[in-house]
């Protein structure tokens, strides 16, 4: 499902792709802005744009497959879809690895290219959500003492309160109370609740120290 504020950037040297990929796109009520080169896409594109990059493999001054590692360069990861009519097989294979989110070739099938555009979206708006998430947690995280720091990364690790306090050198019920603190810092109401969102997020493996250098 998309949404009002998604774009679908499209970069191609071509006036005629880009035209009819225009028209296409706005016969479905798609927002979209079109560029004649990865250099235009470059001097317009900002940051807080949300949506996803049709993007030809081949073009005068800068590749499609240029402009993509420029983009992750810069930090920018909407989901890129590649389109060529050169598109053979070790160059999309190298676009896939690269991270791109598809790769078709042209002249591509209408239906299949709005439904790639369509789980492009999503893609973009699901992650949007999880960087969001990952951003309130690392809050979170950053409210944290270095104790209950301390406690989180051996909580997740598995260990159990007894086996925190042994090796902190502190009782088990100082163990539970600070326990019972960062719960309520973390906005969570157990320990299974707990480990599911530092794994989910992080995938930690019972250590924080990286996200609090963020």
């Amino acid at each position: 499902m998309t949404n009002r504020e998604q774009t679908v950037f499209v970069v191609d040297d071509e006036v005629s792709v880009r035209n009819s990929l225009k028209w296409l796109l706005e016969s479905v009520q798609i927002p979209v802005q079109t560029f004649e080169s990865g250099h235009a896409f470059l001097a317009a594109h900002t940051d807080n744009r949300h949506g996803c990059i049709v993007l030809d493999v081949r073009m005068p001054g800068m590749s499609g497959l240029e402009l993509m590692k420029r983009l992750h360069n810069m930090g920018l990861r909407a989901p890129i879809i590649f389109l060529s009519a050169h598109g053979d097989v070790p160059m999309a294979v190298q676009a896939l690895k690269d991270g791109a989110f598809d790769f078709l070739e042209k002249p591509y099938n209408n239906q299949r290219f709005l439904d790639c555009v369509q789980s492009a979206l999503e893609r973009d708006a699901l992650n949007r959500l999880n960087r969001n998430a990952d951003e309130e947690l690392l809050e979170r995280l950053k409210n944290l003492t270095v104790r209950e720091q301390e406690i989180i990364n051996l909580v997740v690790a598995g260990k159990s309160n007894k086996e925190i306090g042994k090796l902190l050198n502190i009782s088990h019920k100082t163990v539970e109370a600070h326990r019972g603190r960062l719960m309520a810092k973390m906005g969570v109401n157990n320990l299974v609740d707990l480990v599911r969102v530092m794994t989910t997020h992080y995938a930690v493996n019972g250590n924080i120290s990286s996200l609090m250098d963020q």
